[in-house]
């Protein structure tokens, strides 16, 4: 399988932004392991640019491994040699000896390291592109972060030397699941399904995952197997990102088995629950927790506000893994699968398959030609939870249930559904309209019933 799969539309941006008039300035940014990296590499194929990726070290080393790299691309050897005095310096240089009638792209990954390092290097991007690079039409930038937060506010922020600058930016998201199922052809659909549920969209994990390995093989293989590289995932994204990871380990892990509120999560990390929002804020802005409230078109209450692990590798590892390191260590990945992940799965899967509805809802909308707008969430109370819940600009609202397992009864689930919209609040009076989105079909679905049935097949169309 191709390390490259999907991403055209966001080629399509940087492709239009090289080659229509005048110069570019596109941040992208995204997650760690996202593809951002691959995404620009892929870009850069059949054009000439320099490409730079930050790190943590002195600003000196930095300018200097630029300016080499600069020299290679451009085949002028000098550029090496000058003196690493300051990045305004060596981009004046680089951009003076760029000679063709093509663009240069110059792309900086990681930007939030070189920042760190340079914190004028915003401001030295701001003066370059008023005074020169905008009026050349010859530069395209690409600035390009794997921290959120960092990336709005210091690059598309109101506070930023380079707010209102940017002519496109890229947010670049995991895969979708339909895109996911690109990197594993073979697999059935609920094989592809559950390695979604394991890996998300994210490129790295899918790459990891061969769909010439049952589901279970991939998990002792890539996640319980103490050599191989997903077993480590977790602490290197968080070693990398994050001090006092310890504290940071004891939230996740509070997530992971179910405490969700930060009384609960400060409970179990033995915390003081006013100290917890600095922390939850830094996880949410690298995409690893969310956010979540009951949705009803009101605003939501403070207290009803739950906070879930949104990476699903990390969701896994802390949930099986972590707390039974020892464990898989001592006895091994298989018996660690048998033992304590394998009779759990299901269940597990169950959860993980209404992330996926609820992804899937905006595409059924489509489908069906809905065209107002829309906010899909969940829905929940000390007495009710409703998987599903689409809330349409038009009045209407979508209420899910969705069932994993096997059905025996398509009336009885029907019921449950019935009971859980009588429950609902349904503040705005809007109609409901009822979904049911299971595994496989059942054969005796009611047609009559008022109710949708969405089977797996049809979600990924």
């Amino acid at each position: 399988m191709s390390d490259f799969v999907g991403r055209q539309e966001e080629l399509r941006v940087l492709k239009d932004a090289y080659e229509r008039p005048g110069s570019a300035l596109i941040p992208l940014y995204g997650r760690r392991r996202v593809g951002k990296s691959e995404l620009i590499l892929q870009f850069l194929k059949d054009r000439p640019g320099v490409y730079f990726l930050g790190k943590q070290a002195p600003a000196g080393m930095q300018i200097e491994e630029f300016l080499g790299e600069a020299a290679k691309v451009l085949a002028e050897p000098l550029l090496a040699s000058l003196s690493a005095e300051s990045w305004a310096n060596a981009l004046d240089a680089v951009v003076a000896r760029w000679k063709s009638d093509r663009k240069l792209v110059l792309a900086l990954d990681e930007f939030q390291w070189i920042v760190a390092a340079s914190p004028e290097l915003p401001s030295i991007l701001q003066e370059r592109w008023d005074r020169s690079w905008r009026q050349a039409g010859n530069v395209l930038l690409i600035l390009c972060g794997s921290y959120v937060g960092f990336m709005e506010r210091e690059v598309l922020g109101k506070r930023s030397p380079l707010f209102g600058r940017r002519t496109a930016q890229i947010l670049l998201r995991p895969f979708g699941f339909r895109d996911a199922a690109l990197f594993h052809p073979r697999y059935s659909r609920i094989d592809q399904a559950r390695t979604y549920f394991l890996c998300g969209g994210v490129p790295l994990y899918l790459n990891r995952f061969n769909d010439g390995r049952s589901i279970e093989g991939n998990v002792a293989a890539e996640l319980l197997d103490e050599y191989a590289p997903l077993y480590r995932e977790a602490d290197f994204l968080l070693r990398e990102e994050l001090r006092e990871v310890t504290l940071y380990y004891a939230i996740l892990s509070a997530i992971a088995a179910g405490h969700t509120t930060v009384q609960e999560i400060a409970r179990q990390a033995a915390q003081d629950p006013r100290g917890l929002s600095y922390y939850l804020q830094q996880l949410i802005e690298l995409g690893y927790v969310e956010r979540r409230y009951p949705l009803t078109g009101e605003p939501p209450s403070p207290r009803a506000v739950r906070y879930d692990l949104a990476d699903p590798l990390l969701r896994f590892w802390f949930r099986f893994v972590f707390p039974s390191t020892s464990y898989v260590r001592h006895m091994g990945a298989e018996r660690a699968l048998r033992d304590l992940i394998r009779p759990h799965l299901d269940a597990y899967f169950g959860a993980c398959f209404e992330r996926l509805c609820r992804e899937a809802l905006p595409w059924l909308y489509r489908q069906e030609g809905v065209a107002a707008a829309f906010e899909v969430g969940q829905y929940w109370s000390k007495t009710t939870q409703i998987d599903v819940v689409g809330l349409r600009a038009d009045n209407w609202t979508d209420l899910g249930e969705c069932k994993w397992g096997p059905v025996r009864s398509p009336r009885a689930v029907e019921r449950e559904l019935d009971e859980k919209a009588r429950a609902y609040p349904n503040p705005r009076g809007a109609t409901i309209g009822r979904r049911i989105f299971v595994r496989h079909l059942p054969a005796k679905a009611a047609k009559d019933s008022g109710a949708h049935w969405h089977g797996l097949e049809e979600l990924y169309g």
